[in-house]
């Protein structure tokens, strides 16, 4: 069975954002932004579980060999 993705013929415009500022530093955020951050900033500071932290070191030592 073969599936095919349809694409519209010719070039494809953006659509327009509804309701998001396109510059956040202007301080017109959406109301959810700021919890947004607070979750990425809290994130961020989770320590890396340690058989991640051996990949990554076993990922660097192949890299310098």
């Amino acid at each position: 069975m073969e599936f095919a993705l349809s694409q519209p013929k010719g070039p494809v415009e953006p659509k327009p954002k509804r309701g998001v500022p396109l510059n956040p530093a202007s301080g017109d955020e959406p109301g959810w932004a700021e919890g947004l951050r607070q979750l990425y900033n809290s994130v961020l500071k989770e320590p890396l579980p340690d058989s991640f932290d051996d990949l990554l070191k076993k990922l660097d030592r192949g890299r310098h060999e």
